[in-house]
């Protein structure tokens, strides 16, 4: 009986001392686990951050360059410089930038076609100067080679007369058919004149009867 109670006291402890280890090691953490998170998890939290922080640069660069280019935009752009001082305080607009921008793109696409225009005019100017710089090189060579073909010349006198035969007719005409009433009927009625009274044949005409009236007037 001795030896039993022993045996029996025995086995009670180590069934107490298994509870307790069983009790403890289920109230400890897994600390495989844990370790594998402590190092997991931050790496995941520093590759988000590092992704937010890149797309917060590109954000902020793509903003810096669109500022820049407005602010050139009215650096540039004369008609973007404010001409009222109360609202000089006022910055303007992104919309007004861009639309006082297309209108003067408008502007120097216009100023640019004159200009074409009048170097186109300009060219053709030159080319009539030069045809009539030939001319006269050749009625001055003509003169110098036959130098008493002038003598019999007609006076100045008369070439004014035959001048100014011409133009009191085509003067009558003119008086008779202009309105200066606004710059833009003038304008209006001197294309109308020139089309019906300066055609080639009206004005060999005209040219024809002051020649024979001033003929008839010295013969």
């Amino acid at each position: 009986p001795a030896l039993f109670m022993e045996n029996a006291r025995k086995g009670s402890i180590v069934s107490r001392a298994n509870s307790i280890g069983s009790t403890s090691a289920s109230s400890v953490p897994n600390t495989d686990d844990e370790d594998s998170d402590y190092h997991q998890e931050p790496f995941k939290e520093s590759y988000k951050d590092q992704r937010r922080r890149a797309h917060t640069q590109a954000e902020q660069k793509r903003r810096d360059a669109i500022k820049k280019g407005y602010n050139d935009l009215q650096a540039i752009v004369p008609t973007c410089e404010q001409q009222d001082f109360s609202i000089s305080s006022q910055k303007l607009s992104k919309a007004i930038v861009l639309q006082k921008t297309i209108d003067y793109i408008q502007f120097l696409h216009k100023e640019k076609k004159k200009q074409e225009e009048e170097v186109s005019t300009l060219r053709k100017d030159v080319m009539a100067l030069k045809i009539m710089k030939v001319n006269y090189e050749q009625i001055v060579k003509a003169h110098q080679d036959n130098p008493n073909e002038g003598k019999n010349q007609i006076s100045d006198e008369v070439k004014f007369n035959v001048f100014q035969g011409i133009m009191d007719s085509l003067f009558q005409s003119f008086n008779a058919s202009i309105s200066v009433t606004s710059f833009q009927e003038l304008s209006a009625c001197v294309f109308s004149w020139i089309e019906e009274h300066c055609k080639p044949q009206m004005l060999q005409d005209i040219v024809i009867r002051v020649l024979h009236k001033v003929k008839s007037q010295l013969y």
